[in-house]
């Protein structure tokens, strides 16, 4: 076993990431940063006594960092860094809300991986989604396979989850697909979506179909408005883990992601959600699948309306 994966934001989500990733007992170490003092360490400790009745050797090392930098040494030679850093929604707060106070600690957080990681590769978690991962790159300046965004991973799951629900299926029957974007602009691709194979019109209506639609994409909102304080982590923890896991076993896992899209589907230099093979390069390539003309033509106006999102974000 080698391997070490950074999670930077020791709040719920990077926290549960830790976890997660240290379960899979596939790397050597597990860092866990925050910029509260001893919370990490704290965490690390209590998650290290958990290795022998839960199996695992991973190593998970807490450490605090400072906004001027102090600390990421503890980050030096990570194959992978997840970003969770940056303030989470408020009810009835949108992800675009949080971009200017967000985007000021995400280029804090990207700089100084840049300098002590600079092999790495990113998976940003941080909203707003696509301008954070944006953001990352630029700040970073890695090569755009090297910097993606989880998004597609979490609205596939709860697109799933949804289906399965109103279906009474298991869940593991149910296939689902969301491209573009992580909010607004989401495009769910109900001719990829099946159910034991069969397509998902064979059993739901264009209208019930269509309310799931809306349920998934308002589906981050929903739990923010019932939960009162916080967020969403379970299920984006999960999908984070699961995207650190393809780059550290290089498996050429195909999922949905936000990634760097440069000429597929006809769209050009604009970081959006499509399904990428991933592996420890990153984005392997972005898998290009067939949609019908009115999912192409929403992913296209999900392409304009994040680029031009993405175009502000240099400047934060």
């Amino acid at each position: 076993m080698a391997g070490k994966v950074t999670v930077v934001g020791a709040g719920f989500y990077g926290s549960t990431t830790a976890q997660r990733i240290a379960e899979y007992n596939i790397v050597d170490t597990v860092v866990l940063t925050d910029i509260l003092e001893g919370k990490p360490e704290g965490l690390a400790l209590d998650l290290n006594q958990s290795r022998s009745i839960e199996g695992f050797e991973t190593k998970v090392i807490g450490q605090t960092t400072t906004i001027d930098g102090q600390g990421y040494e503890a980050i030096a030679g990570s194959d992978v860094v997840v970003i969770t850093a940056g303030l989470p929604r408020k009810p009835g707060m949108s992800r675009m809300d949080l971009i200017e106070t967000n985007a000021k600690i995400v280029r804090g957080v990207a700089e100084n991986v840049a300098k002590h990681a600079p092999d790495a590769v990113i998976i940003v978690v941080s909203n707003p989604l696509d301008e954070m991962t944006a953001l990352t790159q630029i700040a970073t300046q890695f090569p755009k396979n090297r910097v993606m965004g989880q998004a597609g991973m979490l609205d596939t799951a709860r697109f799933t989850h949804f289906v399965a629900e109103e279906l009474n299926v298991p869940v593991a029957s149910v296939k689902t697909l969301t491209l573009g974007s992580h909010g607004d602009t989401m495009v769910p691709v109900p001719s990829r979506c099946t159910v034991d194979g069969k397509p998902l019109s064979d059993f739901l209506s264009a209208e019930k179909i269509e309310e799931l639609v809306v349920r998934t994409r308002n589906g981050g909102a929903e739990v923010v408005a019932l939960l009162k304080t916080g967020s969403a982590y379970y299920a984006p923890s999960a999908a984070a883990a699961r995207m650190a896991k393809a780059v550290i076993e290089d498996s050429g896992a195909v999922m949905p992601v936000c990634a760097w899209v440069d000429g597929e589907y006809g769209i050009e230099g604009v970081y959006l959600g499509v399904e990428a093979e991933i592996g420890k390069v990153g984005i392997r390539r972005v898998v290009e699948t067939d949609l019908t003309a009115s999912e192409l033509e929403s992913l296209k106006a999900a392409a304009v309306a994040v680029r031009e999102k993405q175009a502000d974000v240099k400047d934060l």
